[in-house]
Order: structure tokens, then sequence, then C-alpha cells
């Protein structure tokens, strides 16, 4: 594995975690660097840490609040 990308991974201990527990990477990685932004993709995926996720985590939490607030107005 590129050095480089060992110093990516060793920065963020939420990517080691993955690793670790999705040991394939390992594989990808040591044969060619350019794995790296598919396993940052996929562990962003699995995580629900992309934009689409958050966005919908949020609208999941307003359409919570606005139905709290319509049952004690009622």
């Amino acid at each position: 594995m590129n050095i480089d990308i060992q110093y990516k991974l060793r920065e963020n201990r939420m990517y080691l975690d993955y690793l670790h527990s999705h040991s394939y990477w390992y594989k990808y990685l040591n044969r060619n660097s350019n794995y790296y932004n598919d396993f940052i993709e996929k562990f962003k995926e699995e995580n629900h840490l992309r934009p689409i996720d958050r966005i919908s985590r949020t609208i999941d939490t307003l359409d919570m609040v606005s139905t709290i607030i319509s049952t004690l107005n009622s």
C-alpha cells in the first residue's frame, strides 16, 4: 500500500475501523492506490455520510417535529 494512502487512512479513525471490518479493501488498496476514492465512497455510503443521507435525516427530523407540534396543538 502506498505510504500516502496509509497516512490518509490513519488520519481518520473511522476509516481504519471500516478497513478492519471490511478487510477485502486491503487487497484493493495494496494492488492499486486508485481504489482509495472508491474506498471512501463506499465508506460514506455504508455509514450514511453522503450529502443525500444528511438531507434525508434532516427532512425526517423536521417531519417528526412537525408531527409533534401538530399533535400538541390538537
